[in-house]
This record gives structure tokens, sequence and C-alpha cells, in this order.
């Protein structure tokens, strides 16, 4: 549009002009035309026409500038339009699910009151059948107390009154064995004194034959006597034996045990201090390599700072650097080192925690052993004291009835103590025998609590507190086991 309003615009100006020429002449170049040659029209002709031209193809070219401008503006006009139109469905759309969601949001807030509503109604439902059914249970509680209270009042009284009429069984009983007992008692005396005068005279006849009879049963009495003193002394130097050698297994084995586990326990110290020994050497060698690295790191900023003589110090500065990763890689190596020695170090004492574990394990069951076999041997001196007591009251008994001569009596005695004496040394060396295991019990415990303190170890961490074994009767001493006096 501007270059048709130029066109415009020219075109007026040349008829102008052309009017102003009729009535004026035109002055070109300071000439006037009325004073200018033909070759200076001529010339002026063509640069007019030269110009014309050059203004009609600047003029078509401003044309075609301008239809595509207005296609691009038509083009864009309509991608507007389309852009609104997209851009007012869109915001259509929005206005249509926001419309939507906001019905959604009432349908569920409505929802969400409904259901809230129905669950404020159930559980007050629920609250109400509780308390009812608490109520109904506390009655039915209080009514059943009550007939329970009811019944024990009831029993209280049947058994006063059972309690009453058994007082009064006990007493008639009494009363009756009493005149019963006294009744007997007169007959038995009757009866006593009738048969004593019979036995008196039968005596003289039958004390021959009894004397005879006698000598022969106290014959067979001594012989299975001595035949029962002689399986009693064998199995008790039976028993004796297998306990014997029992505690003397079990001791071995638990010095074997503590040998060994001492053994362990030095190899880990002496594993433990090289490895101590070898990580404050490892520490000292990082050390030692730290210096030369902090040197290395002080050459390199010193060369830096140097930058006078360049190749000097470059050829200076790769060497240093050769050098500064040698040394890192060295620290890394040593680093990895250490870390295994670590390693390794944590590795020795799980292990050596796992011993000291085993060994207290071990402790206490030979601990829990030796108290129950403690226990065992307590329990069958004290059988074989009462059965000696019974066997006493028994002999007691047939030497009161069998009515021997005092000579008789005396030998029969003096055996009797010869066997009892017998007895009596092999219960005192059953006696010594178990004093000396106590007492290697106590001496074992007091040896494993001197060897943790030297360790280090405090008894408290055991996790329980060890059972010193004592004898009845007896008090050990504080020597070696193999020193336990006998009782005299």
């Amino acid at each position: 549009m501007p270059p048709k309003a130029k066109g415009k615009g020219k075109g007026k100006g040349k008829g102008k002009g052309k009017g102003k020429a009729a009535k004026v002449a035109a002055v070109i170049d300071g000439v006037s035309t009325e004073e200018m040659t033909k070759e200076q029209l001529e010339e002026h002709a063509v640069r007019l026409k030269e110009e014309l031209d050059r203004e009609r193809e600047e003029r078509n070219f401003f044309q075609l500038e301008r239809d595509k401008v207005n296609t691009f503006w038509e083009i864009t006009k309509r991608q507007l339009e389309e852009s609104k139109a997209t851009v007012r469905n869109k915001e259509r759309e929005l206005e249509d699910a926001e419309e939507r969601h906001q019905v959604e949001i009432k349908v569920y807030k409505q929802k969400v009151k409904h259901l809230l509503y129905e669950h404020q109604n159930n559980i007050t439902e629920i609250k109400r059948d509780g308390i009812i059914a608490i109520k109904l249970e506390q009655s039915q509680h209080q009514e059943r107390e009550s007939d329970m209270k009811g019944e024990k009042r009831v029993l209280k009284v049947e058994l006063k009154e059972m309690e009453l009429a058994h007082q009064e069984a006990v007493k008639a009983l009494k009363m009756s064995h009493d005149q019963e007992v006294t009744k007997m008692r007169e007959d038995f005396e009757r009866l006593a004194s009738e048969l004593q005068s019979k036995h008196d005279k039968k005596m003289a006849s039958l004390r021959d034959e009894l004397e005879l009879r006698r000598k022969v049963e106290i014959h067979e009495i001594e012989e299975r006597k001595n035949g029962q003193i002689n399986a009693l002394m064998k199995n008790h130097e039976k028993a004796f034996s297998d306990i014997k050698n029992y505690y003397n297994d079990i001791t071995l084995n638990n010095l074997a045990l503590i040998n060994s586990l001492k053994e362990q326990v030095e190899k880990m110290k002496k594993e433990q201090e090289r490895l101590e020994k070898q990580l404050s050497e490892t520490q000292a060698e990082n050390k030692r390599l730290q210096e030369p690295l902090q040197k290395a790191k002080e050459e390199v900023v010193e060369l830096q700072r140097q930058l006078a003589n360049y190749e000097r110090d470059k050829v200076s500065l790769a060497n240093t650097k050769a050098r500064l990763k040698v040394q890192e890689s060295e620290l890394k190596s040593l680093r990895w080192e250490h870390e295994v020695l670590e390693q390794r170090f944590t590795q020795l004492q799980a292990e050596r925690d796992d011993l000291y574990s085993r060994f207290v394990k071990a402790i206490h069951e030979v601990q829990q052993k030796t108290g129950f076999k403690n226990l065992i041997l307590e329990k069958k001196l004290t059988a074989l004291a009462d059965t000696l007591e019974k066997k006493e009251a028994q002999l007691n008994e047939v030497l009161s009835a069998s009515n021997l001569d005092p000579s008789a009596l005396t030998i029969v005695t003096r055996k009797l103590e010869d066997v009892l004496d017998s007895k009596n040394s092999a219960i005192r060396d059953l006696q010594y025998e178990l004093a000396r295991v106590c007492k290697a019990h106590n001496d074992l415990i007091r040896t494993y609590e001197a060897k943790m303190t030297s360790f280090g170890i405090p008894t408290e961490e055991l996790g329980f507190k060890p059972l010193q074994s004592t004898v009845t009767g007896q008090s050990l001493g504080q020597g070696p086991a193999g020193l336990v006096v006998s009782p005299s």
C-alpha cells in the first residue's frame, strides 16, 4: 500500500510539473530547458526513462512484497482465529470439567456425611448394646456371687456340724477303745500268767533242745551274716572304685580341657600382640610416608611458583608427580593392609570371645556334674547309714529274742563291732574321697577365677555365681586337693 501511494504521488507531481512547464520553463542542473541543447535534452530524457524503469521495478517489487505480507497476514489471522476458537473450546471444556468436579465433590461429601452418620449410629448402637450386656453380666455375676456366698455359708455350717460329729465319734471310739484295751489287758495278763506257768513247766524239758537249736541257728546266722558282710564289702569296694575312677576321669578331662584352653588363650594373646605390633609398625610406616608425601606436595607448590626456568622445572615437576603417584599407591596399599589387619584383629577378638564362652560353659557343666555326683554320693551315704541302723536294730532284736549266754553274746558283739569298724572305715574312706573331690572342685573354681583375674576378665561377666561345694559335717582347708585330711 505505501508503494502505491508513492506511485500516485509521483504521477501527481509529474502532472503538476507538466502544467508548470507549459507555463514556466523547467530548470535542469541549473540550466533551463529552453537553453539546453538537443543532446542534453536527449541525455536528460534517457536518464528520466531509466529512472522511470527503475521506479516501475521497485513498484512491482513492493507490490509483490505487499501481496506476500497480505497473504501472511491472512494466514496468521486465520490461525489466530483458530487458536482463539481452540482456546474457547478448551476453556468451555475446562468449565464443564470444573462443574462436573464440583458436582462429584458435592456427591462424595453427601456420601461421606451419610457414611459418618451411619457410622455414628452404629457406634452408638454398639455402645448401647455393650452397656446393656455389661449391666446384664454384672447383675448375673452379682446373683452368682450371692448364690455362691449362700452355698459357702451352708457348707461352713455343714463342715462345722461334721467336725462336731467327728469329735463326738472320736470321743466315743476312744472310750470304747480304752474299755476294750482294759479288758484285753486283763485277759492277756491272765493268759500270760497261765502261759508263764505252762512255759515254766516246759522250759526245763525244752532248754537242752533249744540250746542246741540256738547254737545251730547262731552258726547259720553268723555264716549268713559273714556272707552278707563280704557281699556288702565287695559292693562297697566296687562302688568306691567306680566312683574313684569316674572322678579321676572327670578331673583328668577337666585338666586337659583347661590346659588346652590355656594354650589357646596364650596363642591368641601372642597372635594379638603380634597383630598389634604389626599394626603399630604399619601406622608408623604410614606416618613415615605421610611426611614424604607432604614434602612432595610442598615441592609441587614450590615448583609451581618457580616458573622462570620452565623446561627444567617441568622435568622436575614430572619427576615429583611420579614420586607422588608412587607414594600415593604405597599409601593406598598400606591403607588396604591396615584394613586387612583390622579385620583379622576383629576376627581374632571374636574367636577369643568364642573360646572364652566355651571355657565358661565347660566350667559350668563340670560344676553341675560335680555337684550332681556329690549329691548322689551324699544320698548313697545317707541310705547306707539308714541301712546300717536298720541292720543294727534287727541284730539287737535277734540277740534279745535269742537269750544268749554272756560269753556267746560277747563273742557275737565283738565280731559285730569288728564288722561295724570295717564298715565305718569304708564310710570314712568314702567321706574322705567325697571331701577330696569337693576340695578339687573348689580349687578348680579358685584356679579359673585367678586365671580370669590375671587375664583382666572380671568374674562378674560370667552371668552366674560359681557354686562352692561343701561336705556336711566337715570343713575343707585351703591346701591342695590331695592333702585333704580324712575325718577322725
